[in-house]
């Protein structure tokens, strides 16, 4: 992967972590660079997914598009960010 695009990826979901949690970046297990950022990605959207409710389902699910809307249908991270997509669409019907 180009690594300014690499760089790009780890920036903005650093800096969505932060913002969203007020935590510490996790550490992550050494390896790959580009399975690394993946990984935190992951976890990401997973964390923001864990402490939706429904009155902040289209807030996350707003966010979670921002990391994964110019990529490809077969990246690990948009089909994540998807599958709970569908289940903040359904939180936030029972919040309407």
């Amino acid at each position: 992967m180009d690594p300014v695009k690499l760089r790009n990826r780890l920036l903005v979901a650093t800096g969505m972590w932060r913002e969203t949690t007020g935590e510490a970046l996790p550490r992550l297990p050494p390896g790959d660079p580009e399975q690394q950022v993946e990984a935190f990605e992951l976890l990401l959207v997973d964390r923001l997914w864990q402490n939706a409710t429904p009155e902040n389902a289209r807030e996350v699910a707003d966010r979670t598009w921002d990391l994964v809307h110019d990529r490809p249908d077969g990246d690990a991270v948009r089909r994540r960010v998807v599958e709970c997509h569908e289940a903040l669409a359904r939180m936030s019907r029972l919040g309407d």
